[in-house]
């Protein structure tokens, strides 16, 4: 029997320009990598550099351990697949050449933000993932979190 997985791309959407997303990127079989410094801190730099490569700000990320979770903003010449292709494929064999296994599962979760949904309110959400999973008491605490675009200390206050 022949297994096809549901796609879940909007179909009419382009996926191109001036939008901001929330998606979510799954490790491989939810594996617990993104507790490591290190790895952690070479994926932060990736995704800073292709994130800038292709016309992306990223308003927040947060390193889970078996997901990364991020919110971001497309320019003009943004594409969103093509980002995430680069940044998964990247990482993905920096990781199989270090450590011998696959990094992450195929595909991953996007989310529009509409115009009448608060992005700020995104972003707290997705910040405030380590605190609603136990891992620390305030979001600040989590060591695998931040913005490329604002101070999170000062922006991103709890309500």
């Amino acid at each position: 029997m022949e297994f096809h997985r549901k796609d879940t791309r909007l179909k009419h959407f382009r996926y191109k320009g001036h939008f901001v997303y929330s998606l979510t990127i799954c490790t491989h079989r939810k594996t617990t990598y993104f507790d490591n410094d290190s790895l952690v801190e070479k994926l932060t730099e990736l995704l800073c550099q292709v994130a800038e490569k292709h016309d992306f700000s990223i308003i927040v990320y947060c390193f889970m351990p078996d997901h990364l979770h991020l919110l971001i903003q497309g320019g003009e010449n943004a594409k969103l697949v093509t980002f995430i292709k680069e940044y998964k494929q990247i990482s993905a064999y920096r990781f199989k050449k270090n450590h011998g296994s696959q990094l992450w599962q195929k595909g991953y979760y996007d989310h529009v933000v509409r115009e009448d949904e608060d992005v700020m309110e995104a972003a707290r959400y997705i910040l405030n993932n380590p605190v609603r999973k136990g891992l620390v008491s305030n979001f600040w605490q989590y060591p695998y979190l931040g913005s490329f675009v604002y101070d999170i200390e000062e922006g991103f206050e709890l309500r």
